[in-house]
């Protein structure tokens, strides 16, 4: 019974949340390792279930941003069972997320970014590389890009983002060139396999790109320059060079696709610390 109501939540997710397929997985295994742990139905969890799933995560060892998930988790989850008049009473209301140390994001610098750009690379890897870090993609966006997506003439690309919300972002010189040169390329794939696809980036063997696919060409470009990189830490180098050359935080915050501009405040903390660091470079030297 739990399980069907757990299933329902996450189509509720799913058609009113417009939260990704990533995200609601995020959900599902959460609250199923919840519901497990506890053996009742939601209409009897105590406050009691709720510290004792949380006790044993840190027995086991979770890390805190895991916990922090899960307590998240579990307070939406409640939330919507009191909004249907599933549970009578809220356990998880004053359930409150630990307290977690603020981590700066890894950066690249341009010279990095350049470094692994006179790689020998395919055509779709420099295109990659381009919209990872030229127009500040997620992964996840990169993946589902769509050939009609993209209007060269007029410079900008169409994007879904987190929760299902689109927006423009410009493409700059260098990655127009880079789609240019492999459009090309792609064509000729796509007639020598006699396929069809919507998706822009495929590979040479005619597949549609996967995050995985993604993640170990930017973890082996990583290794030429002896840095464990991931393809977030091109988004995050995009946003923070930005503002190191002067955008606005506001527009940088469009262009990333922020909610919320506390979030896009983070790469302000990286553009000083970097500044320091230069700083006491020069003046130690």
């Amino acid at each position: 019974m739990s399980m069907q109501i757990l299933a329902e939540y996450l189509e509720y997710l799913d058609v009113e949340k417009g939260l990704s397929e990533n995200t609601r997985e995020a959900y599902r295994r959460d609250l199923g390792e919840f519901l497990n742990f506890c053996g009742c139905k939601v209409q009897d969890v105590k406050r009691s279930n709720l510290n004792s799933f949380i006790l044993k995560l840190r027995d086991d060892k979770y890390s805190p941003t895991s916990v922090a998930r899960k307590i998240a988790s579990l307070r939406g989850f409640f939330k919507w069972l009191c909004a249907n008049e599933i549970c009578k009473s809220n356990p998880a209301l004053t359930l409150e997320q630990p307290k977690l140390p603020q981590k700066l994001p890894k950066v690249m610098t341009i010279e990095e970014i350049e470094t692994i750009l006179k790689q020998n690379l395919t055509p779709e890897q420099k295109v990659i590389v381009e919209l990872l870090y030229g127009c500040g993609l997620r992964v996840s966006e990169l993946v589902n890009l769509n050939f009609n997506d993209i209007d060269i003439n007029a410079k900008y690309l169409q994007c879904m983002g987190k929760g299902s919300k689109e927006r423009i972002v410009p493409i700059g010189k260098k990655a127009i060139k880079a789609i240019k040169n492999f459009l090309p390329y792609r064509e000729f794939i796509l007639n020598k396999y006699m396929l069809a696809s919507k998706k822009l980036l495929i590979t040479e063997t005619g597949r549609e790109i996967t995050r995985q696919d993604i993640y170990n060409f930017i973890k082996a470009q990583g290794e030429r320059i002896h840095k464990h990189i991931s393809p977030h830490t091109l988004r995050h180098s995009f946003a923070t060079h930005l503002l190191e050359n002067g955008a606005d935080l506001r527009i940088v915050q469009e262009l990333l696709g922020h909610s919320d501009v506390s979030t896009t405040q983070l790469y302000t903390h990286i553009s000083k610390k970097r500044l320091k660091e230069v700083y006491f470079a020069i003046n130690s030297s």
